[in-house]
C-alpha cells in the first residue's frame, strides 16, 4: 500500500475540518453566478437539477476557508464519468503509482527444434493495456523462447476476474460501441477491431486493413469509392462516411460493407467492439500468431494455468500512473473497470464488482469518515446507479491535493482546450488553466477537478447536472469554471 494503515489522527482531523468548512458555507453561498444561471435557463434545466462547489484546493495553506460557491452541495447526484476520479484516486492510494499488472506466460512441455511439445498458457491478471502492440511483443517473446510451432493448444486463463452476466449492450443497446466493452482478466486490445480505410482514386476503391487480424473471420478487403454526379469520385464531400459504407458488422464471422467510401475523407480509422466478445481473445491471438509465422497444431481455448508451475516469463503493463492518464484524459470506461476490479484482485473467488465496491467503501471510511460515502457500481461512471455528493467529491479532491498522489492524479486530468476530452472546450477564460474530468450521460453531465488562477490560487471545482436536458447544460458548467478563474483571482 502507498499509505500507512488508516485511519490516522491527522487524517481524521483533516477530513473533519474539510467537512466542517463545506458544511458551514452551505447556507451562505447559495446564489448562482448570473452567467451560470442564464445558461441553465437557456438549456431548460431548473436550478434544482444543478449542484456545485467551488473551494480552495488547500484552504489551510492560505487561510481562505470559505467556499466561493456551495450550491446544493450535499445533494446526491449521478456524476457520470466524473466517478473515475474516485476510482483512480483510490487506485493510486491503495496500489501505488508504480503498480503494474503482470501477465504470466507458461509452457507445460519441453521445447525442442523450435517445437513446444505441450501447451502455451497465457494467464490474464487484469492488465488494462494489453493492446495490439503489446500483444505482439508478448508473442514475440514466446518466439524468443525458441518456439515456432506449438504441438498443443494456446490456453487462455481468465479466472482472475469472477464471471459476470452483464452484456455489452445492456447499458444502452449499443453493443458494438467500444465504450460498452466489458472488463476481462485477459483484456486483449479492448475487444475491438480498428479498421483503416485508405482511398486509391486510381483503382476506384479504398483498401481496408484490420487490426488485429481475427482468425476465422472473413474481412472485406476493399470498398468502392463514392461517385459524384458526373460519374467521377466526389472530391469535396466526406459527410457521414460510416453510414455511406452501409456496414454489416453484426455477424461475428464476417465484416462486410454494401456501400462506398468518399474519396474526400482521405484515410480514416474506425474502431468497433467485437460482435462476439467471448471469442475475441481466442481469435485475435490465433490470428496474430499465424500472421507472425507461428504454427499451432491444436487450438486456442480457455482453461487455467497449471498449479505450481513457474511462468516462462511475465509481461508487465505500464505503471498505474500511466494507465490513469488514459482512463481520465480519454474517459476510457473499460480501463477504469479493469482498475476497479483490480482493487479486489487478491480476494478469494476472483475479483468482482461487489468486492471492489467494499474495498473502495472501506478506503473512503478510513480516509474521509462516514460522510458522503459514494455509491459505486463498476467504478467507471457508465452506470445509472452511481452516486456522489459534490461536497464529498470536493473533499476528496482537496485531500488528494495535499497528498503524495497529487502530481499523478492532476496530470491524468484533461486540460481545458488542450487535450483529452476537453480539447474542444468552448471555454474562453479557462483555456489551459484547468485540469478537469468531464462526464456525460443522456441525463447527467458533470465537470470536476482543479482550476488555476492567474494570481496563483488553486481551486477545486465540482459541477453536476442531473436532468433530461443535462447535455445541453454543458455550457453552464464551462461558465462555472470560467467564473472560478475570474473570481479566484480577486
Amino acid at each position: 500500500m502507498l499509505l500507512p494503515p488508516l485511519p490516522t489522527r491527522s487524517r481524521a482531523r483533516l477530513a473533519a475540518g474539510l467537512l466542517a468548512l463545506l458544511a458551514s458555507a452551505c447556507a451562505s453561498a447559495q446564489t448562482l453566478p448570473p452567467e451560470v444561471d442564464a445558461l441553465l435557463a437557456r438549456a431548460k434545466v431548473p436550478r434544482e437539477a444543478f449542484a456545485a462547489v467551488v473551494v480552495d484546493a488547500a484552504p489551510a495553506l492560505n487561510g481562505k476557508t470559505a467556499p466561493l460557491l456551495s450550491y446544493r452541495a450535499g445533494s446526491t447526484m449521478n456524476p457520470a464519468s466524473v466517478m473515475k476520479l474516485v476510482t483512480t484516486y483510490a487506485g493510486l492510494e491503495l496500489l501505488g503509482p508504480a503498480y503494474t499488472w503482470a501477465t504470466p506466460v507458461y509452457t507445460d512441455g519441453p521445447v525442442a527444434d523450435g517445437v513446444l511439445n505441450g501447451n502455451l498458457v497465457i494467464q490474464g491478471r487484469g492488465d488494462p493495456k494489453l493492446v495490439m502492440e503489446r500483444l505482439w511483443l508478448l508473442l514475440r517473446r514466446v518466439q524468443g523462447l525458441g518456439i515456432k510451432s506449438i504441438n498443443g493448444d494456446i490456453v487462455l486463463d481468465r479466472s482472475a476476474f469472477a464471471a459476470s452476466s452483464q452484456n455489452p449492450g445492456d447499458f444502452d443497446g449499443e453493443a458494438l460501441r467500444p465504450y460498452n466493452v466489458q472488463p476481462d482478466a485477459l483484456l486483449v486490445n479492448y475487444k475491438s477491431v480498428v479498421m483503416t480505410f485508405a482511398p486509391n482514386p486510381g483503382s476506384g476503391s479504398a483498401s481496408i486493413s484490420y487490426d488485429p487480424p481475427l482468425a476465422g473471420v472473413r474481412m472485406q478487403a476493399s470498398v468502392p469509392l463514392s461517385a459524384g454526379s458526373n460519374g467521377r469520385a466526389a472530391l469535396t464531400d466526406c459527410g457521414d462516411y460510416r453510414a455511406q459504407l452501409q456496414p454489416d458488422l453484426a455477424d461475428p464471422l464476417r465484416m462486410a460493407f454494401a456501400g462506398s467510401y468518399p474519396v474526400a475523407c482521405g484515410e480514416k480509422t474506425w474502431a468497433i467492439a467485437s460482435a462476439d466478445p467471448a471469442s475475441y481473445a481466442q481469435r485475435a491471438i490465433a490470428g496474430l500468431w499465424q500472421e507472425m509465422g507461428g504454427q499451432l497444431k491444436g487450438r486456442v481455448r480457455e482453461g487455467t494455468a497449471p498449479p505450481g508451475l513457474a511462468p516462462a516469463f511475465e509481461m508487465a503493463s505500464p505503471s498505474l500512473a500511466e494507465v490513469i492518464r488514459d482512463i481520465n484524459k480519454f474517459s476510457n470506461n473499460v480501463m477504469a473497470q479493469q482498475l476497479f476490479l483490480t482493487l479486489s484482485l487478491q480476494r478469494p473467488g476472483g475479483a468482482s464488482n461487489e468486492a471492489s465496491r467494499e474495498a473502495v467503501r472501506g478506503w473512503w471510511l478510513a480516509r474521509f469518515g462516514p460522510q458522503d460515502v459514494p455509491v459505486l457500481d463498476n467504478g467507471s461512471g457508465l452506470s445509472r446507479g452511481e452516486r456522489v455528493t459534490p461536497q464529498g467529491l470536493a473533499r476528496m479532491l482537496q485531500t488528494a491535493y495535499v497528498s503524495g498522489a497529487m502530481p499523478e492524479l492532476m496530470a491524468s486530468l484533461p486540460i481545458t482546450g488542450v487535450d483529452g476530452t476537453l480539447k474542444r472546450s468552448r471555454s474562453q477564460v479557462s483555456q489551459g488553466w484547468a485540469h478537469l474530468k468531464s462526464g456525460t450521460l443522456r441525463d447527467a453531465t458533470a465537470l470536476a477537478g482543479y482550476v488555476h488562477t492567474p494570481s496563483g490560487r488553486r481551486l477545486v471545482v465540482v459541477g453536476i447536472v442531473n436532468h433530461a436536458n443535462a447535455p445541453a447544460a454543458r455550457p453552464a458548467l464551462e461558465a462555472l469554471v470560467d467564473w472560478a478563474v475570474k473570481e479566484g483571482s480577486r
